[in-house]
């Protein structure tokens, strides 16, 4: 791979990080999708749940790196939306 492009990959993961009010880096997987060319977000989440699993193999809490989350979004005709999402920390991202 290109220096550039991975220069750019990694200024694009970290253009998207979010911080709690307790300093913890995470991502939001819908977020992320489109950033690894994931079209489909089934796609996505398959993937997630095999790095829950792999997470849960290295003996780390699936809970402190992957936190299920509803996010709002609008709607046309300023209705709003519930749609569910995922935060991950680095370690899971």
């Amino acid at each position: 791979m290109e220096q550039t492009l991975i220069q750019r990959m990694m200024n694009d993961f970290e253009s998207v990080k979010h911080t709690t009010d307790d300093g913890v880096e995470f991502w939001l997987a819908r977020e992320l999708q489109s950033l690894l060319w994931y079209t489909k977000r089934d796609n996505f989440v398959e993937v997630i749940n095999k790095a829950k699993y792999a997470c849960k193999n290295s003996w780390k809490l699936e809970s402190d790196h992957f936190a299920d989350v509803g996010k709002t979004i609008a709607m046309p005709k300023g209705a709003e939306r519930e749609i569910s999402d995922i935060m991950l920390t680095r370690y899971a991202s």
